[in-house]
């Protein structure tokens, strides 16, 4: 089947939790295209790449290259899509500067695996570019344009400087990770530990070690991590849960555990964090 094409505004951002896309199997557009994973585990076809993508995964899309979604599992995921055009940034960068800008996308790179302190950082700029365009405010185009900028910059400094460590593997096609995966989302808060996951899927546990690194990009231990702190970011800044509280409710034994923890991954310690985030401290 011939690939579908689609006409893009100069800017457009969504955040939408879906079973299925709204996009045809095959697509492509006249503008370049960022998809963040929030939640889900899903195949994504780029090009001549199939990246397996859980939550925490970015994809770039090239002005015109052909892609698809794959949810054979049927499972919900949430995901934000930015699409833009050169054009958009003119009132900001000379052309040149724009295509310094936009290099990465043509790295040979088209999936990116966040750390945790990384998610938070791209999921609040994607907020603002959002929350922008929801109020259109005086000055709230400009103010988009500076923060596809502030994200453009980012990923370039990821792709390039960074080597291949934050690359997401590609053609890595493991099924009963997908299913470990989604046991992950919905269990999270549970005491889990890859031995007792890997006697419950019929798997070795070295087995599970390797293969989930190889089709998310993180280890086992980095995955439910990572997971648990957003979740926890959550809470600290939507909930008057104490901090005691809100370690229990993710999955940490203890506060003490869930502080370390925090604090590697955002660099900071939950308390810091509601403090930073406007929260009164309650603990």
């Amino acid at each position: 089947m011939k690939p579908e094409f689609y006409q893009s505004n100069l800017f457009e951002i969504s955040r939408k939790t879906r079973v299925v896309s709204s996009m045809p199997a095959s697509h492509y557009h006249d503008a370049y295209e960022i998809l963040y994973f929030i939640s889900g585990n899903l195949y994504y076809m780029v090009g001549d790449q199939t990246h397996q993508v859980v939550g925490g995964t970015l994809l770039f899309i090239r002005a015109s290259e052909v892609h698809r979604l794959v949810n054979s599992s049927r499972h919900l995921y949430e995901r934000i899509t930015l699409v833009f055009k050169k054009e958009f940034l003119h009132p900001l960068c000379a052309s040149r500067e724009i295509e310094g800008m936009l290099s990465f996308f043509e790295s040979g790179i088209s999936a990116l695996k966040l750390s945790g302190k990384d998610q938070h950082f791209v999921e609040h700029l994607f907020h603002k570019m959002i929350q922008e365009g929801d109020k259109q405010a005086f000055g709230y185009e400009q103010y988009q344009q500076i923060l596809l900028l502030e994200l453009l910059l980012f990923l370039n400094r990821k792709v390039h400087d960074s080597g291949s460590k934050h690359t997401a593997e590609t053609n890595r096609t493991h099924k009963k990770v997908l299913e470990i995966v989604n046991f992950i989302d919905n269990h999270y808060a549970e005491r889990l530990q890859i031995c007792q996951i890997a006697q419950q899927f019929s798997i070795s546990p070295s087995y599970l070690s390797r293969t989930f690194k190889e089709t998310t990009g993180f280890t086992f231990i980095e995955y439910l991590n990572n997971l648990r702190i957003k979740k926890a970011r959550e809470l600290l800044t939507s909930s008057s849960y104490n901090i005691t509280e809100i370690a229990e409710q993710v999955g940490f034994d203890n506060c003490s555990h869930f502080g370390r923890t925090f604090k590697i991954i955002m660099g900071v310690s939950p308390l810091s964090f509601r403090k930073m985030n406007g929260l009164s401290l309650k603990v």
